[in-house]
């Protein structure tokens, strides 16, 4: 009989806040067996964060920054995943792979694949060579080549560990930017991004308080809703989109919140309120248009600490019950690190990771390239 094998999965979202690693034994004869076993976290410094958020955009000399910001992402990864293992006591042989997600900088997916990209850094070679353990990455560009957006990636785990044939669940991952996964009891999962999840307000925060997010909300309660702002922003043709539908940073920057704010004369803590208020009414709206029968609505990532913004989307749709996944048995801050262990399990045991439903690519497929210990 198989035994349960341990992965590790590293997570690096587009908050830029730092490094998730979890440790979870998976069992690939039974799907949903799926149990966390310890984390860690490794903030980013100050530094590194500017300079992940620069390359970003175009720059001079941006190959060799990218490269070399690669290898030293490679370090920082290896760096947490061997604390992880030496806290717990754990040795390299023991874990199957590493699922690395590596630094989204760019991620432009087009209906020409000839014209479709999607960067994520690390140099995962180096990653192998400095744990001594497999790794598996660059688990978007397989998806992306078949025609679809290279994401979200996570709803096919969510399937597996949410999914219920007499519930149908909606999972909101609340990150830098929010994605949705519907798990239709019917078997069903429909999944995209709704649109910025907290990168906006922290930018914002870091401009006006000097601090890298506002807890709980806690300054943007202070503030009102400019309804002006909310429908102009809100006007974005990315909203209107019908799923498959990805975006980032390329799209949700503080540029385009600049160029709403021309010409509008709005206190600072009115700005942090609406830009709670976009995230949550875009999450809403999609749900709406998307997800009307789900029996529940579960929260994870970063944004599930917001109050004020989980309120905002409790009140928005009050005939469904809102909680976090917590409720599912995944910490609300651990569900994207655990699913990319999930992920390089399937690449590890040839199982596809992609949903083409969600994607819209050609057909499923087996994600991400190997780098053997």
């Amino acid at each position: 009989m198989p035994q349960p094998l341990l992965f590790l999965g590293i997570m690096s979202g587009s908050s830029l806040d730092g490094i998730d690693v979890a440790l979870v034994e998976l069992d690939t004869t039974k799907q949903q067996h799926c149990k966390l076993l310890a984390t860690h976290f490794s903030p980013y410094g100050s530094a590194l964060k500017e300079a992940l958020l620069a390359l970003h955009f175009p720059q001079e000399n941006e190959l060799e920054k990218s490269a070399l910001m690669a290898n030293q992402l490679a370090a920082l990864y290896a760096g947490a995943v061997n604390h992880l293992l030496d806290e717990h006591q754990l040795k390299a042989s023991q874990v199957a792979a590493i699922g690395c997600h590596g630094q989204t900088i760019r991620h432009q997916p087009q209906s020409n694949v000839n014209e479709s990209y999607t960067i994520q850094l690390s140099n995962h070679a180096l990653l192998a060579e400095l744990t001594g353990i497999n790794v598996v990455g660059d688990f978007r560009s397989r998806d992306l080549a078949a025609g679809g957006q290279g994401a979200p990636l996570v709803p096919a785990f969510h399937q597996a560990v949410f999914g219920s044939d007499q519930l149908s669940r909606a999972i909101v991952n609340i990150g830098g930017i929010a994605n949705i996964s519907y798990l239709d009891r019917s078997g069903a999962v429909t999944g995209f991004d709704t649109g910025p999840g907290n990168l906006l307000l922290d930018n914002w925060a870091k401009q006006h308080i000097g601090k890298s997010y506002d807890a709980n909300g806690a300054w943007a309660s202070t503030g009102n809703i400019n309804q002006t702002l909310l429908s102009a922003m809100l006007a974005d043709q990315y909203f209107a989109l019908p799923p498959p539908k990805s975006t980032g940073r390329d799209l949700f920057n503080a540029t385009w919140l600049v160029n709403h704010l021309e010409n509008m004369s709005i206190k600072n803590e009115d700005v942090a309120r609406t830009l709670v208020a976009l995230t949550a009414t875009s999450i809403a709206a999609d749900i709406q248009r998307h997800c009307s029968s789900a029996d529940g609505i579960y929260i994870c990532g970063g944004g599930a600490h917001n109050q004020l913004l989980i309120n905002d989307i409790q009140q928005l749709l009050a005939s469904t019950p809102v909680d976090t996944t917590n409720a599912l048995g995944v910490d609300v801050d651990w569900v994207e690190a655990v699913a990319f262990a999930w992920l390089a399990q399937q690449a590890m045991s040839k199982q596809t990771g992609n949903l083409p439903a969600v994607t819209g690519a050609q057909g499923p497929r087996i994600l991400g390239a190997i780098y053997s210990a």
